[in-house]
This record gives C-alpha cells, structure tokens and sequence, in this order.
C-alpha cells in the first residue's frame, strides 16, 4: 500500500537539504529514488518539511535507513525528522503511461 510521510526537520536548512539531494545525485523536478512517486519540500519557521508518497512504507523505511538517515547525520542535521506517516488511498503519476 502506498505511504504518504511527513517529514518536519526542526533546527536544520534548506541548504542542508540541498546538500544531501546532491550526494544522493537527485536534481530539482528530476525523477526520484526507486520506490518513491511524489516529493516536495518548503521552508517552515523552525526549520524545513518534506512531504514524500512512496509505494509502501518498506520501500521508505529502508531508503531513510540506509540513504537519507546517513547523509542527515553526515550533514549534520539538528535532529531526526518528527515524521507523520499516512496510508494512501489514491495517487496521481505524471506523465504515465497506461
């Protein structure tokens, strides 16, 4: 089932969050890591959220663990993310064919 997650990154920046999309080698409006459907992200007045749909809550929890969480931590960021998990009932893919 797909998984929609909010990420809140209190204490921590838009340029840290830029930093590790640039190991990860994702670039603005290009395609995603494997498993994942939508993201986007936006400054808030603590820090930075993330908001993600992915497939299923497994393809994300291995993501976070062995790519993000890593990267946050070598980038220092703040903290771990408060994060708001939520299943999906529908999603929309553009561009896809059918």
């Amino acid at each position: 089932m797909a998984v929609a997650i909010i990420m809140e990154f209190d204490g921590s920046t838009l340029e840290q969050y830029d930093e590790i999309n640039k190991k990860m080698g994702l670039t603005p409006g290009g395609p995603g890591p494997e498993g994942s459907t939508s993201h986007w992200a936006t400054a808030t007045d603590n820090g930075f959220q993330v908001t993600d749909v992915w497939e299923s809550r497994e393809q994300f929890d291995a993501f976070a663990r062995d790519t993000m969480g890593p990267l946050g931590m070598e980038l220092g960021l703040a903290a771990p993310p408060k994060m708001t998990f939520l299943n999906v009932h529908n999603y929309f893919t553009p561009n896809a064919t059918v």
